[in-house]
């Protein structure tokens, strides 16, 4: 199942709204969405009174150079695995300054998967601070685009859920 242009609009405004209720920016990280999740963050206009920005970090060079992502990491456990998007979360919070960061890395296809991990496997993190990001990984179905449009739309309603409850929690 793919996720509409309206869903992927409704969920970056819902969380835009949280955001904004919440006094925080956000900044992204993202690899195989290539910045659509700040696309969907940015549709709305006013944005920019909850997102401090976003990176596009396709390449490996690029996550260690931009967010800090360790060599280490990237050899031992591959682009797409947890230690990364905990990494990427941890280098766009200090990187940037926001509040709280989300971070995605999979394999959207139609190539590039393995056994280990096939197309449509998608890794996330959101968080507020190295000691309370949270990592998930997803499998989805279909094409490269539903694919991204999935995670898209799994990770704008993570991070929305991880902050409703945060503030729950307080």
């Amino acid at each position: 199942m793919t996720a509409t242009d309206q869903e992927l609009l409704d969920a970056g405004e819902g969380l835009g709204e949280l955001l904004k209720r919440q006094g925080r920016m956000i900044a992204t990280a993202e690899s195989c969405t290539g910045g659509w999740v700040a696309k969907a963050l940015t549709d709305k206009d006013g944005s920019s009174s909850y997102v401090l920005g976003g990176l596009v970090t396709y390449s490996n060079e690029a996550k260690e150079a931009l967010l800090g992502v360790t060599r280490k990491s990237l050899d031992e456990h591959g682009a797409v695995s947890e230690p990364v998007v905990r990494e990427m979360v941890a280098g766009a919070l200090a990187a940037t300054g926001a509040q709280v960061a989300v971070a995605i890395s999979g394999v959207a296809g139609p190539g590039g998967g393995s056994e280990e991990k096939p197309v449509g496997t998608v890794w996330f993190a959101w968080g507020c601070d190295p000691a309370s990001t949270e990592a998930v990984v997803k499998q989805f179905d279909g094409d490269r685009d539903q694919v991204r449009r999935q995670a898209v739309l799994f990770a704008l309603e993570g991070v929305r859920e991880y902050l409703a409850e945060s503030a729950a929690g307080s």
